[in-house]
């Protein structure tokens, strides 16, 4: 547990910790394999974004120029893929996250990038916004060595204590007009709290868990024929998931979740992935149990 405890201060103090080379080479070879499955079989249901042309498309519909000229974000292959599944959710990492998260967490989302993405600084939970606050935790998986040159993690340490920015809906949802009013009030907090960005220069394995409301980014890219491999996952609580109904399947003491592959303009059709009859029927099972414990805490009993 004292290791645990030094991860926990270390990431309420800095809203990040660093898992040095915790996945070995065998790990990171099953997750690439996968990657490279999708790109040569191009299931129907895997969606890219094109980072170029800031275009969403089916895998399927990415032309060969385009496959070999373009950066891709390839998104959710957690829905298709048990070794991806793995990689997000075991006996190792599972813990940690729940020991993070203050709850146990479930797999919402993977984005694997070759490339390094070059994105502005931003904050996760603009996007993917918890119902509960802090309810978001990520982590990114270096699928190999990354070099300075080919666009590293910027992040800036003790980020997550900013006040999170309240737009005119009155959420920290972001939206899309106001953004340019939350860029000036996270770079005015940055200055008044005298904080620097700093760059991950990962190693093969390492792993990167970070909070949903640290700032980060990818650094330029100074090199565009220098690959960046990397896996990104994201996590919601158990809690949050329940409350608005999500379909959960358990893993490794952790949960993913059974969802629809991301909508592409244009087409009407969403798919989901494959689940056993043994996956959904425990699934179920352990929905009525949580439902049952929770029932018991709330009621009139237990509430003296």
């Amino acid at each position: 547990m004292k290791y645990d405890a030094t991860l926990v201060q270390k990431w309420q103090d800095d809203g990040y910790v660093v898992l040095p080379q915790f996945y070995s080479e065998a790990d990171t070879d099953a997750a690439k394999a996968a990657v490279a499955h999708a790109w040569t079989d191009r299931p129907s249901r895997v969606v890219v974004d094109d980072l170029d042309t800031d275009q969403r498309m089916k895998i399927g519909d990415v032309g060969e120029e385009a496959r070999h000229r373009h950066r891709f974000k390839v998104n959710d292959l957690f829905l298709e893929y048990e070794s991806i599944r793995w990689l997000a959710l075991n006996a190792r990492i599972t813990p940690i996250l729940k020991a993070l998260l203050a709850d146990t967490p479930v797999l919402c989302n993977s984005l694997n990038f070759l490339q390094g993405s070059a994105q502005g600084d931003h904050v996760d939970a603009l996007y993917m916004t918890p119902r509960s606050q802090g309810h978001l935790i990520a982590i990114w998986v270096a699928l190999e060595d990354c070099h300075l040159d080919a666009g590293p993690l910027r992040y800036y340490p003790g980020s997550h204590k900013i006040e999170q920015y309240v737009f005119s809906t009155g959420s920290n949802h972001f939206v899309p007009e106001e953004m340019p009013l939350w860029s000036r009030y996270m770079e005015g907090e940055v200055r008044r709290l005298g904080l620097t960005a700093q760059t991950f220069a990962a190693r093969r394995g390492d792993v990167f868990i970070w909070s949903a409301h640290l700032l980060h980014g990818g650094s330029p890219i100074e090199s565009p024929g220098k690959s960046r491999n990397s896996m990104v996952f994201h996590y919601f609580s158990e809690q949050d998931c329940r409350a608005i109904g999500s379909r959960i399947v358990p893993k490794a003491g952790g949960y993913w979740m059974h969802r629809m592959h991301q909508p592409v303009p244009g087409k009407d059709e969403l798919e989901g992935p494959r689940l056993s009859a043994r996956s959904a029927l425990l699934s179920n099972l352990l929905l009525r149990l949580y439902q049952y414990k929770q029932g018991v805490r709330n009621s009139p009993d237990n509430r003296k």
